[in-house]
């Protein structure tokens, strides 16, 4: 008896992602739009690493993590929208056991880096426009430096606990994740052991490493738009909010996406509807935001013109 149930325990080598399931004949038309917006990303966000490398004019620190934010970006990307591809042309992708859990590895702490990054590069916009008689002792070469190694450290320390507690539970039942990628949910939902403990592990990584990091950036433009409003010229309000805009509408989106899709009720009825909405953060957001970084920004666009020229 105990053998058999030994056998049934039998932990799985390998799971099948599902991606979107019957598309009905639309896979390869799908499958040649998210093509294109993953090449226009990686080129777009090459194309904003080139640019701040190369003008002088930009080697300041708010172009400084920007560089760092796109070459993230390009990784994160990377990470998800590859097998999201291979997907949409087989309904039954196998990756293996270590693949899966590299590639929620490095999702997740490529979402916790991005976090982090979104709130050290509103700190920096805080200290421009808040405190600017001590923004160059305050950003300095050194600061930039530690605040970016920082940044990717704490990001790629923060989903370590989690993902070996999640990859070592038992998956005995059923090996095939409802999803285009390896996503902590889905994967969840297919142990056969209790998961009480990588849930509250789950938790407290979402609250410590993005939920803290929101709060940091929601602070730091709070008082940023107070100060705004403080500005007696009109002219003045819009140099200073211009400064801040593009990271403003990035911030929005990325934690807006995250938001709706983590916050949204989760059951067998809206398995689908998630996977529609996971799109968003997943592809939608990183193909805007070298778009928004270039046509919003006006040195950037300075910049480009001199390095087409």
């Amino acid at each position: 008896m105990a053998s058999n149930e030994e056998e049934n325990m039998t932990q799985i080598s390998e799971f099948i992602l599902l991606g979107f399931g019957d598309l009905h004949g639309l896979q390869f038309l799908l499958f040649g739009v998210f093509l294109v917006i993953y090449v226009v990303t990686v080129i777009g966000n090459i194309v904003i690493l080139t640019v701040v490398s190369a003008d002088h004019s930009l080697h300041t620190p708010m172009y400084f993590f920007l560089g760092h934010f796109s070459f993230l970006e390009i990784g994160y990307t990377t990470t998800i929208e590859p097998m999201m591809l291979r997907t949409l042309l087989s309904a039954h992708v196998p990756i293996s056991f270590p693949g899966c859990a590299c590639q929620f590895y490095f999702f997740a702490a490529l979402v916790a880096t991005e976090c982090f990054f979104l709130a050290v590069m509103s700190y920096d916009r805080y200290i421009a426009i808040c405190n600017p008689l001590h923004y160059s002792s305050i950003m300095d070469y050194r600061g930039c430096l530690q605040l970016a190694g920082a940044s990717w450290v704490a990001g790629f320390l923060a989903p370590i606990l989690l993902m070996i507690l999640t990859f070592q539970l038992t998956f005995c039942t059923t090996n095939e994740i409802d999803h285009f990628f390896c996503d902590l949910k889905p994967i969840m939902k297919l142990a056969c052991t209790d998961t009480q403990v990588a849930e509250m592990t789950s938790f407290i990584c979402t609250s410590l490493f993005a939920l803290g990091p929101f709060m940091l950036t929601l602070a730091s433009y709070t008082h940023i738009i107070s100060t705004i409003l403080r500005i007696p010229s009109t002219t003045g309000k819009q140099r200073a909010f211009s400064t801040c805009s593009s990271h403003l509408i990035v911030v929005s989106l990325y934690y807006g996406t995250l938001g709706i899709v983590y916050g949204f009720p989760s059951g067998p009825q809206y398995e689908d509807l998630l996977k529609l909405l996971s799109l968003l953060y997943t592809v939608l957001t990183p193909a805007l935001n070298p778009i928004i970084y270039t046509l919003r920004n006006k040195d950037v666009k300075i910049a480009l013109g001199k390095l087409v020229k």
